[in-house]
């Protein structure tokens, strides 16, 4: 399965698994409430010390941390190592209010590229592999947790980074690239961008790791069938550590959370109740091997379910499914929960690419909702009234996917401006009101 493969963890059994986090846990438990001031005042309000933490079964005692309590305690109010003994930080994407900055010390990047080189042999890569990544460097997370990854499978690696796309294809071809490692936005983009040239029959690539934004099943199929490869999800957070937290397998059935260095949970993002695994619901994650900044009850926001169905991989550790959305940005339209991928669904479903954007605005204190959606070259050439009839067929798809009426507008091939990044798809307008 590959150089990486580490059977004695990753196909440990549910009581090994278990020892390692209650052990691992504790240990932790005591390290942040000892070096940490801020959350330690955050366990005296709820009464909690040390030894209040004895296995896993405990963590629910716990308080969460959430984004606000990240930025709240920005720059070094969450740090529990001495700033002499980190060598690197990373920071989110976010673009307003304070960033949230990470701390990791080298025992925090060797494990960090061991979940990555997980990820990378879940999909079958080997030192005899090519991989290309093209997440961005830098801050983000995307670049280094990849690429660190491959170097740990002894891969070689190619840091492309995101952008100059004729690059990214000419080093594609040139350099056979087998493993490709981006957002699934930019993977539609790389897909369209080669079949445009008719480059397709010159391209070795084989598998893909795709990750940092919600791409439905329907994505996942059509990006396989335009690079002919098999297309694997990846999962993580900046603030747990980036890329690697969890990733799928041949299956394809969900992503195996690295258990010997995370717990996760679901709770209700209501009541902060703890759902038992197969109940949906908000994910929060417990970081258990790190040193510089090790996270307790992180609450993700994203809306996902936790699986322990026997894998035909192997491997025993939980799966969590896709990201089904998330509890702190869903559109709330007329009441009703929106999710992106539920339009995303109807539109691929449908034949239509993945280039699409929605726009929320308010008129007359009423939300209105409109879905742009590119036309492929060949709808283009439709007339006036086929096109008419095709937006209103997806109008009537969305209806009965949503239960709310959305306004369509199909627009030009290449009019939604393409991304390199992380896809911009919902623009709410309500918000500047």
């Amino acid at each position: 399965m590959g150089n990486y493969f580490q059977p004695e963890i990753e196909c440990a059994s549910p009581e090994q698994i278990r020892s390692w986090q209650d052990e691992r846990l504790v240990k932790t438990v005591r390290h942040v409430y000892q070096n940490v001031p801020y959350y330690r005042s955050l366990m005296e309000k709820k009464g909690i010390t040390p030894e209040d933490i004895r296995s896993v079964d405990d963590l629910h005692k716990l308080p969460f941390l959430t984004k606000d309590d990240l930025r709240d305690a920005y720059p070094y109010g969450l740090l529990a190592m001495p700033l002499s003994d980190c060598v690197r930080i990373q920071s989110t994407s976010g673009t307003t209010g304070r960033r949230v900055v990470a701390f990791y010390t080298q025992h925090d990047i060797d494990l960090w590229d061991e979940c990555c080189a997980r990820a990378i042999v879940a999909a079958g890569g080997t030192k005899e592999d090519v991989v290309h990544v093209c997440y961005g460097y830098g801050l983000f997370t995307g670049g280094p947790g990849l690429n660190g990854g491959s170097h740990k499978v002894g891969s070689l690696t190619l840091p492309m980074s995101s952008g100059n796309t004729e690059r990214q294809i000419q080093f594609m071809v040139d350099l056979g690239s087998t493993i490709l490692c981006c957002t699934p936005s930019y993977a539609a983009y790389l897909a369209e961008s080669i079949h445009e040239r008719g480059l397709r029959d010159k391209i070795k690539l084989r598998a893909g790791i795709f990750g940092a934004e919600a791409w439905s099943e329907e994505m996942r199929r059509d990006i396989q069938d335009k690079l002919g490869i098999k297309a694997y999800d990846i999962y993580g957070l900046t603030e747990i550590s980036g890329p690697g937290v969890s990733f799928e397998c041949s299956e394809q059935t969900g992503m195996h959370i690295n258990e010997d260095h995370f717990i996760a949970e679901i709770i209700n993002p209501e009541t902060g109740e703890v759902l038992p695994d197969g109940e949906k619901g908000e994910l929060v994650f417990t970081s258990i091997s790190k040193e510089a900044f090790p996270l307790l009850r992180y609450r993700t926001r994203d809306i996902c379910v936790l699986s322990r169905k026997k894998c035909s991989c192997g491997r025993t550790h939980v799966k969590m499914s896709k990201p089904m959305g998330r509890s702190d940005d869903m559109l709330i339209i007329k009441g009703v929960n929106v999710f992106p991928s539920q339009i995303e669904t109807v539109l691929l479903n449908k034949g239509y690419p993945a280039n699409y954007q929605i726009v929320v605005t308010r008129v007359n204190n009423s939300d209105k909702l409109e879905v742009q959606v590119e036309m492929t070259p060949e709808m283009f050439s439709d007339s006036l009234g086929e096109i008419s009839g095709r937006e209103k067929e997806l109008v009537d798809a969305l209806k009965a996917m949503l239960g709310i009426y959305a306004d369509v507008h199909l627009v030009a091939p290449k009019t939604i401006t393409r991304s390199e990044g992380k896809a911009v798809r919902v623009i709410d307008k309500r918000k500047l009101y």
